[in-house]
């Protein structure tokens, strides 16, 4: 099963980075979960953001967020909508299922052909 964070959105903030203080390299990215598999793809409601400083090539955790940088996440949080959560099944999946389907329908009949 293989399992990937697709990006939904990504943010360029205004914000100090709380490391270098530079204005222009904080980036929020917003991203979902996709699963992938060889009988169905699959987008989940699981949802990750992370905000990282492009100028000084740093991950940006929460514990280390100035009260501007969370006012803006909260805000950035609330504008995003990520893709609602779906299942997609492959053709290895349709033909197991029409097989698993004819197999109880011919196990039916000769079951009431034979009773």
């Amino acid at each position: 099963m293989d399992k990937k964070w697709i990006t939904i959105k990504e943010v360029t903030l205004n914000n100090n980075c709380p490391e270098c203080y530079n204005t222009n390299g904080l980036q929020l990215t917003f991203k979902q979960k996709f699963i992938e598999n060889s009988l169905y793809r699959s987008i989940t409601n699981e949802t990750t953001q992370a905000i990282y400083c492009k100028t000084c090539n740093t991950a940006i955790f929460p514990v280390m967020w100035t009260e501007d940088i969370e006012r803006v996440f909260a805000y950035q949080q609330k504008a995003f909508t990520p893709k609602k959560a779906s299942i997609k099944l492959k053709k290895k999946a349709w033909l197991f299922i029409t097989l698993f389907s004819v197999l109880i329908l011919c196990g039916i009949l000769l079951a009431i052909l034979y009773k």
